[in-house]
């Protein structure tokens, strides 16, 4: 074990050599820390540093929380899985009866995904103060795309519907009722849900970058994120909720194995599934502004992996899954960043150009190329690493943007041309 955490060690301190990261690391293996520790400010204007003990936004993490409590009530068949979702609803929140509780949780519902360039929500609508039933109306009440069950599609709304299915069914909030059915029970003292206005103790602060300078991260309306996100954590409440998983408390056998059942795309109910090192692991991500946060669970051999994060300088899957290479003595490759090609301003300058109004332009500043987002109140530096391909400056990026012409000649990024006012495709 001492190899290993040597190891883990190694490969922790030269992946952050790299990247300005903020936020705490801990790894356990049959109740013994491998590795723990804590970096960079949870407040930089008070100047407090990160400790073990910091609570961090776990945006899409919150799923598992969101599922299991719907298995809590499926488990006291105050509500059926298998029934349609819109019987478990309030009236005014009616979805097509074909979409059951199950293809919500397993994303399979074939509900609209507003989450995209194109809509007004990013950035726009999710700074506004929120209302359930606009926020309803105006987003999730579409036609669906797909017929259900049908196909994967990773979309908050299934989520969003969940959390209100809970206060329908229950008669409690949505945040009332995770407290009191499972951080009370866990003795999850360092956990809430994030409703954008109560102050939360010994949270961190998300912050993003402004061309090089670190800036607080653009303001969202957090009740937007109900049952999707909104969830303030710690390692140490994120280890007791990993013993509950493992010890299978809180929910029956029956319960447990619906919650933990593959369906497609790998995605169980909160939780993906992967079969590796010959055992089955369980993990979730969370991206949001400022934030980069990452569970790994593997029962089988009592292993734990928690990453939080208050800002966007790491890539936590692609240290996530390192961790879990060094656990299983697996050689991994030696943290490296995108190697960068120069090229020339005037080869830059193709590049530049308005793709999407207020969304996504491309800026040469001061020798220096830009993608610039939220209507230019937000400049995250790319350099070329290979013929139109692009890597962020500031953050580790497994897969670099694409910038290209395409079969017409027009110059396209996210599938956006800059000639034709942002439509895809054309």
């Amino acid at each position: 074990m001492q190899a290993i955490r040597l190891k883990l060690e190694e490969y922790i301190r030269n992946y952050l050599d790299l990247w300005d990261f903020y936020g705490v690391i801990r790894v356990v293996r049959k109740g013994e820390v491998l590795f723990e520790d804590a970096y960079g400010y949870a407040n930089i204007a008070f100047g407090i540093k990160n400790d073990l003990h910091s609570r961090f936004s776990i945006a899409s993490v919150s799923k598992q929380f969101t599922a299991f409590a719907i298995m809590l009530l499926h488990d006291k068949k105050w509500l059926d899985i298998d029934q349609p979702a819109q019987r478990y609803l309030p009236a005014e929140l009616k979805i097509d009866e074909a979409i059951t509780v199950h293809h919500l949780l397993s994303h399979t519902s074939g509900l609209y995904n507003f989450y995209d360039f194109e809509n007004d929500f990013f950035a726009g609508y999710n700074r506004m103060d929120y209302s359930r039933s606009d926020f309803f109306r105006r987003y999730i009440l579409k036609k669906p795309t797909k017929p259900p069950g049908t196909a994967y599609d990773y979309n908050n709304s299934n989520y969003h519907l969940l959390a209100w299915m809970i206060e329908q069914v229950s008669g409690e909030k949505y945040e009332d009722f995770i407290r009191n059915h499972l951080f009370g029970p866990l003795d999850m003292e360092n956990s809430d849900v994030d409703d954008g206005c109560k102050p939360i103790r010994n949270r961190s602060c998300n912050y993003s970058k402004d061309f090089d300078a670190i800036v607080k991260s653009p303001y969202y309306n957090e009740k937007f994120s109900i049952g999707a996100g909104a969830i303030v954590s710690n390692g140490d409440d994120l280890y007791k909720w990993y013993a509950c998983l493992r010890d299978r408390r809180l929910l029956s056998p029956q319960a447990y194995a619906r919650f933990f059942k593959v369906n497609q795309n790998h995605y169980c109910y909160g939780l993906e599934h992967r079969h590796e090192h010959g055992t089955d692991k369980y993990s979730h991500g969370g991206d949001h502004l400022g934030i980069a946060a990452y569970v790994r669970y593997d029962f089988d051999e009592d292993s734990c992996i928690l990453i939080l994060s208050n800002n966007e300088a790491i890539n936590q899957y692609r240290l996530g899954h390192a961790i879990s290479d060094i656990l299983h003595r697996v050689d991994v490759e030696a943290p490296a960043k995108h190697e960068e090609v120069p090229l020339d301003e005037s080869k830059l300058q193709a590049y530049c150009g308005t793709y999407l109004k207020d969304k996504i332009e491309v800026e040469l500043i001061q020798g220096k190329l830009y993608f610039t987002r939220f209507a230019g109140n937000l400049h995250i530096e790319i350099y070329p690493v290979g013929e139109g391909r692009f890597a962020r400056r500031h953050s580790d990026q497994i897969h670099p943007y694409r910038i290209a012409e395409n079969e017409k000649g027009q110059m396209t990024f996210f599938g956006f041309s800059k000639e034709d006012s942002g439509t895809p495709g054309k």
